[in-house]
């Protein structure tokens, strides 16, 4: 059996220090994909405490380190620990994005993990309304 894979190429470069936060993030996230929804919910209420909401420019950074430290970041089958470990990286650096988990409201139909700053998708190439949220972290002091 064979897969098609498509990875994804970071855009610009990552400083030293965002690409060893991300690969400590990304084996977190190795952990925290394998919790229960409801306690991942309670994990990120915990860590987005006392982070300022992160900027579109932080998030962005944040996933080019992602998906140039880890090659399972970069396929499109890795939204999970992708988001995971975006969030966690942005919250080494004192923010936090609001980290979503859905689905895709057109075809082809199916579960997707992501994160936005501000009502705006961060390195989706989709429109806002093609998710749709179920569960959602924002920042601390914001409604989600």
């Amino acid at each position: 059996m064979t897969y098609q894979i498509v990875l994804e190429r970071p855009e610009g470069n990552t400083s030293f220090l965002h690409r060893i936060a991300a690969r400590f993030a990304v084996a977190v996230a190795m952990v925290v994909k394998q919790l229960p929804p409801q306690r991942i919910l309670v994990l990120f209420e915990y860590l987005r405490r006392g982070a300022r909401p992160a900027t579109y420019d932080e998030a962005t950074v944040a996933r080019n380190a992602t998906i140039a430290v880890s090659l399972q970041c970069a396929s499109r089958e890795g939204c999970l620990i992708r988001s995971i470990a975006i969030a966690l990286t942005c919250r080494a650096f004192g923010s936090w994005p609001t980290w979503c988990i859905g689905v895709k409201t057109h075809a082809p139909f199916g579960a997707h993990a992501w994160i936005e700053v501000e009502n705006e998708l961060v390195g989706e190439k989709v429109p806002y309304d093609y998710l749709s949220r179920l569960i959602s972290v924002p920042p601390s002091g914001t409604k989600g």
